[in-house]
């Protein structure tokens, strides 16, 4: 967890942001391929937010943060992770901390798989996060039913922001997936609103180092 400087010596109440992989979040030593900084980063930025980071089950790590099940690499349990933050750790953090509850102040944030659950998120609890941080999201994995169900969801009121590069994987499929649902929100709600902002990094590769440079103007974006 992280708490903002201030926080013992004051009696305010703060934001959440729930991020996923959390071994990646504030040490290289737990970390997978480096870490995000995000203790220093936030420290740096003076901003008054609390994180929970929530560890990923290793090897159970694609169950817990794909929604739908996949043909050929299975998962599709996302919706039981879901419901842990939501029913059981949520709770417990507003419970035991100074928080600010609502969803205007409940954000979700992650990359990659976490990327792709942190956008479901807000689709299958708009009551709940009202903000999203998607860096790189596979889509690809479940690309027609996260579309679907973008599609046929109820006006999206979450603000939103994208981020990937230009450089992930052979081809363009994380680009044309982000800017395919950049066109499903704009059609779910007006473009006028500026709920979501998109960037796509010149050069960016599917790694922590990209996810670790874009966390301090999303963060700032998305009001921290």
């Amino acid at each position: 967890m992280y708490l903002p400087k201030g926080y013992e010596t004051s009696t305010k109440k703060y934001p959440v942001i729930y991020m996923h992989d959390a071994q990646n979040l504030f040490d290289a030593k737990t970390s997978f391929a480096g870490e995000w900084n995000v203790d220093e980063k936030l420290d740096s930025l003076h901003a008054q937010v609390i994180v929970v980071g929530i560890e990923n089950g290793g090897e159970k790590r694609l169950e817990e943060l794909t929604p739908y099940k996949n043909e050929k690499y299975g998962g599709g349990n996302a919706d039981k992770y879901l419901e842990f933050i939501v029913n059981t750790l949520k709770p417990e953090i507003d419970k035991k901390y100074r928080t600010k509850p609502n969803a205007k102040n409940t954000t979700i944030m992650g990359s990659s798989l976490g990327g792709l659950t942190s956008f479901y998120a807000t689709l299958k609890y708009p009551e709940v996060f009202g903000k999203a941080g998607v860096f790189s999201p596979s889509f690809w994995i479940n690309r027609k039913e996260i579309n679907d169900f973008m599609a046929n969801s109820k006006k999206n009121k979450s603000k939103i922001y994208f981020l990937c590069g230009d450089s992930e994987g052979d081809d363009d499929d994380m680009v044309n997936d982000l800017n395919h649902m950049e066109t499903l929100l704009n059609t779910n709600r007006c473009y006028c609103l500026h709920l979501n902002k998109k960037v796509i990094v010149k050069g960016g590769h599917h790694n922590e180092k990209l996810w670790k440079d874009g966390f301090d103007d999303a963060i700032i974006w998305l009001g921290y």
